[in-house]
């Protein structure tokens, strides 16, 4: 039996933007089956790790590898949400044909819509619980809801790894627990990677972390330590927690 490749392997990656590190000797291995947090502080290359991973960036040293392959050569195992869609609410598309255009990668240009992207595509809004809503105008929709039909486009490319950066920045609380338990859902038939700033999130639902600021650290366990979080945000923090969620609090300096 044939060991299956990491869904994401780094080694002593760099990069920089105007000669600034962003992204400095990073190294880790995230199996197939895993669900990656990623945290850290604004600034820190959340998104420009994403996007390393994703092949949109090239790593000035190191090398980097998604399912055995380059990223680029990988990008079509992988479905994509970015923090921002760029999605102007006044167009005129529906959430079922929002979701199809998760099939482009499929089909051909000029060719139409197969029977089996038709599949497809249904199949990925019942799995995030918009079915009904399949002629409903995108634009429409509350801000959760838009999130999930993001996520059926993404799906409907039958993505091996699925990345979403920041997936819940513009939802209420309550809609941010279904998400994350979707999630959970969709990682039992695919790795998941998702950058968040919700340590109640990583603690609840992720197998494990990773903490950058320029250098990251990586817990298979899922675990968050003291001690990683005040190496990441370099700064003294407590974590507060009396139930779920969990909150870090920064220590304010003193008003004189």
């Amino acid at each position: 039996m044939v060991d299956k490749p990491p869904a994401i392997e780094m080694r002593e990656v760099w990069f920089s933007y105007n000669r600034i590190p962003v992204v400095e000797a990073v190294s880790f291995t995230l199996a197939q089956g895993d669900f990656l947090g990623i945290l850290g502080p604004n600034g820190g290359g959340k998104t420009t790790l994403l996007k390393l991973m994703l092949g949109l960036l090239k790593p000035e040293k190191g090398e980097i590898r998604i399912l055995g392959r380059p990223p680029k050569e990988a990008r079509k195992y992988i479905g994509y949400l970015p923090q921002e869609t760029d999605f102007h609410l006044t167009f005129p598309i529906t959430v079922y044909e929002l979701a199809i255009m998760g099939r482009l990668t499929h089909a051909r240009l000029g060719r139409p819509y197969t029977k089996t992207d038709h599949e497809k595509a249904e199949m990925a809004l019942h799995q995030v619980g918009m079915w009904d809503y399949r002629f409903a105008k995108v634009g429409e929709l509350s801000g959760g809801q838009r999130q999930r039909v993001f996520i059926a486009r993404a799906l409907a490319s039958e993505p091996k790894i699925l990345m979403l950066d920041e997936p819940t920045s513009s939802v209420d609380p309550q809609f941010e627990s279904d998400l994350y338990e979707l999630f959970k859902e969709l990682n039992k038939n695919i790795t998941i990677v998702v950058i968040t700033h919700d340590i109640g999130v990583i603690s609840r639902y992720v197998k494990s972390v990773a903490c950058i600021n320029r250098t990251l650290i990586f817990h298979e366990e899922g675990k968050i330590t003291q001690e990683m979080i005040e190496a990441t945000y370099q700064c003294p923090v407590d974590l507060v927690a009396h139930g779920l969620p969990h909150r870090v609090f920064p220590v304010h300096k003193e008003i004189d």
